[in-house]
């Protein structure tokens, strides 16, 4: 086949255009920090939208029970008839009068109001109505909480993943020199078969246990994208690789106090328990006397042009003489508040215990970050010496392949102990309470 030089250079034009085009296509990968992947997840994460709506109804169930209890109720009347009576029916028969009368017709216009004066029952509901929605907004902030602890550990889990890859790419690097290697000390004679092979094998091993690390790393960007909202098909990057961040350790006596005011959990019940007592007060009120007023006004006629004012006004006070009813309540309340005194009790231990774990997973962490950085090093030291001792022709690749297979012993126990590190600092900003402003502080970035 001809082809003169003028279709070789529209053919080479044509195919260095479509990389151009094919690059542009290609979707610019998000760079996702820690705190963009919280703040996407409190805004799109499902749990915090419920918590969220649950607020507002709690707000709702306040307003109406302050407007249905304890405000003025104004309504307006009107209305316009045209009927017959039946005398007979009412049993009224006179000589010379209709057993039935009319037509006629009445026209009424008139407004209406009731007005509450001393009501301690409908008072102490809607008090408890009032600890309720404190509640209800503990549990949003609770939820909050929860999910930037949830989120935090799905980035971090993407972070353990990355480096794992970063370290199976850097030992499938070592395996393709110590490759190259034996094939050059093979053909000038001074290797063996068995040497190629042998590097042959861990280059294969090690390109395997790279395609496993890309592909896990993958999937722990795609179950991040899912829980902050974000479509699967967005290209990720993580912003901040794994690394080690030392924190100054603080003393377990000082957490504990300041996370029982601080842990929106701990809060929402002892709010649920401030809007039992109030509940406690309603029932005690129900044998209160109940004072309230009401009345009308407006105008009455035969027809529109003969109508005139008039109205009516009224006091009225309610005493509630026999309600068996109040002791059965009075029983289920008091059995609830001892439930949640329970409840309030355990949940202190376990603030307590977590702090104390937190700290003790913490210390431990940046010992194990201290001994396994130093076993890396001296893994990497052992595959240099290996490699050079090989190169040198004093012994066969058994000792580089061996060093190889330490290194990333080494090199896991460095990633699993800085990813124990930074997990512990996390469990430590959810333990100790507004985890919001303390997950920065632990990590240092504030």
């Amino acid at each position: 086949m001809k082809c003169n030089f003028r279709t070789v250079v529209i053919l080479s034009l044509a195919s260095v255009i479509s990389g151009a085009i094919s690059a542009a296509q290609e979707p610019t990968p998000y760079r996702l920090t820690l705190r963009d992947a919280i703040q996407k997840a409190l805004q799109a994460n499902l749990n915090v939208l419920v918590a969220d709506t649950r607020v507002e109804e709690a707000e709702g169930t306040r307003i109406r029970r302050l407007s249905a209890a304890l405000l003025p109720q104004v309504r307006v009347q009107s209305y316009a008839n045209f009927q017959n009576r039946s005398l007979s029916a009412f049993g009224i028969s006179l000589p010379g009068v209709p057993a039935v009368v009319g037509p006629f017709s009445n026209y009424d216009f008139r407004f209406y109001a009731q007005q509450n004066i001393v009501d301690l029952q409908s008072y102490r509901g809607w008090k408890a109505s009032e600890r309720a929605l404190d509640a209800g907004k503990m549990d949003y902030q609770d939820a909050r909480d929860l999910i930037i602890r949830a989120v935090a550990s799905l980035y971090l889990n993407a972070q353990s993943a990355a480096a794992r890859a970063d370290a199976a790419q850097s030992r499938v690097t070592d395996s393709d020199v110590l490759y190259k290697l034996a094939k050059d000390k093979h053909d000038a004679g001074t290797a063996t078969g068995v040497d190629v092979l042998r590097s042959q094998v861990q280059l294969a091993n090690d390109k395997q246990a790279l395609l496993v690390a890309q592909n896990q790393y993958k999937q722990s960007l795609l179950s991040l994208a899912r829980n902050l909202g974000m479509r699967p098909s967005t290209p990720l990057e993580l912003a901040e690789p794994l690394r080690y961040q030392p924190l100054i350790q603080p003393q377990a006596e000082a957490l504990v106090p300041s996370a029982v005011l601080a842990r929106p959990d701990y809060l929402s019940l002892a709010s649920q328990r401030q809007g039992l007592v109030e509940q406690q007060r309603a029932s005690r009120a129900r044998y209160y006397p109940k004072l309230s007023i009401n009345g009308n006004y407006g105008e009455l006629g035969r027809s529109i042009g003969s109508v005139q004012g008039i109205g009516m006004i009224q006091g009225q006070i309610d005493f509630t003489v026999f309600d068996r009813d109040r002791s059965g309540e009075a029983q289920e309340l008091a059995s609830r508040v001892k439930r949640i005194d329970d409840q309030i009790a355990d949940l202190r231990r376990g603030i307590e215990e977590e702090i104390h774990e937190a700290l003790l997973n913490l210390d431990s962490a940046a010992e194990q970050v201290a001994v396994a950085k130093e076993g890396q090093d001296l893994a990497q030291r052992e595959l240099e010496l290996a490699q050079d001792r090989f190169q040198a022709g004093t012994t066969n690749n058994v000792e580089v392949v061996t060093a190889q297979d330490e290194l990333a012993r080494a090199q896991e126990n460095y990633i699993l102990a800085v990813s124990s590190h930074a997990d512990a600092k996390f469990a430590l900003a959810r333990a100790a309470g507004d985890t919001e402003n303390n997950i920065g502080q632990y990590l240092g970035n504030p």
